[in-house]
């Protein structure tokens, strides 16, 4: 489908971790994100993001491209994979830092919990900024006792933006989220780094993720800036549930493609995910043709994503 000249034609891209086999809320996103790129005639990149690769082998990822080509989905470009782009991230972290932007952080994980603030879930830590005023000669004594993480430095600065889907969204940097990682101590990269260079060097204008990811959207906004680059259009798609309200997740072997390969086809698949997004007031095959057709954000719904009841008992 070809946009007229002179149309916005946005570059999208689906962008999984390869860390257990895909299931259908991740399918459900590819579906969107590929449908709003597609639709306006523009294109959609696959980007695999395995930079944890204890936790995302090789073998994973192939996986994943498998069922994602038995689902019947084309992406425009090559394949991208985060763990053969070390390289860039290193540049970019170099240039953090020579704008002052970075510095060594020797905490412990167990050191960032006993700081949580009462008021925060589990595993959500505001960093308090131990290590923001260390001088360079107590972070090379520190250095010989451990590796430190790099953080970005965040001002005291509220973003806010409009998402496509959620709405108006605002996080105070310092507040909300504090000084946040770009690589790790044990060397691995930090997601908010390695997403926004990956995107921006793409040339991705339109990123379709799941609620879940909203949070992190200011912090990656204040790093773009950071680095000079446009930021995109950001559309944050309700969590897909079972028909009884539970959250969708790699360890629900029921509901991933080896069990639903072997009683639908993938036209029944994707009749399962577009009447689960509320494209469609019926689960029956489709193909992706006519999903363009009708494509519009205005049918997606708001609350909550839910699957058929029976699936996982008929599947």
């Amino acid at each position: 489908m070809a946009a007229p000249i002179g149309r916005y034609m946005p570059i999208g891209r689906f962008a999984p971790t390869p860390s257990g086999r895909l299931h259908l809320g991740n399918l459900l996103c590819a579906l969107l994100a590929w449908l709003s790129a597609k639709a306006e005639g523009g294109q959609c990149l696959l980007r695999i993001e395995d930079i944890d690769i204890p936790r995302c082998p090789r073998r994973l990822a192939q996986q994943a491209l498998e069922d994602l080509n038995w689902l019947g989905f084309t992406w425009d470009g090559p394949v991208v994979y985060q763990s053969e782009r070390t390289q860039e991230y290193q540049r970019h972290l170099d240039m953090l830092k020579q704008q002052g932007l970075v510095y060594p952080c020797f905490c412990t994980r167990a050191q960032l919990m006993a700081s949580r603030a009462p008021n925060l879930g589990d595993t959500q830590v505001v960093y308090p900024g131990t290590c923001a005023s260390l001088t360079p000669e107590e972070a090379a004594l520190r250095r010989k006792e451990r590796t430190p993480a790099m953080r970005l430095r965040v001002p005291d600065e509220t973003i806010a933006f409009t998402d496509g889907l959620a709405g108006a969204f605002e996080e105070n940097l310092a507040r909300d989220c504090g000084d946040f990682i770009l690589q790790r101590s044990d060397g691995l990269w930090g997601y908010q780094l390695a997403a926004v260079v990956d995107d921006a060097l793409s040339g991705v204008t339109q990123v379709v993720r799941g609620r879940d990811i909203l949070s992190a959207t200011p912090r990656q906004m204040y790093l773009l800036r950071c680095l000079g680059y446009p930021v995109p259009e950001y559309i944050h798609i309700p969590l897909l549930m079972d028909h009884q309200g539970r959250r969708l997740a790699k360890r629900d072997k029921d509901l991933d493609l080896s069990a639903l390969s072997k009683k639908y086809t993938p036209a029944h698949v994707r009749g399962i995910l577009a009447w689960s997004a509320g494209l469609t007031e019926e689960v029956r095959p489709i193909s992706f043709e006519e999903l363009l057709k009708d494509f519009s954000w205005d049918k997606v719904r708001r609350e909550d994503f839910r699957l058929p009841e029976g699936l996982t008992e008929n599947a």
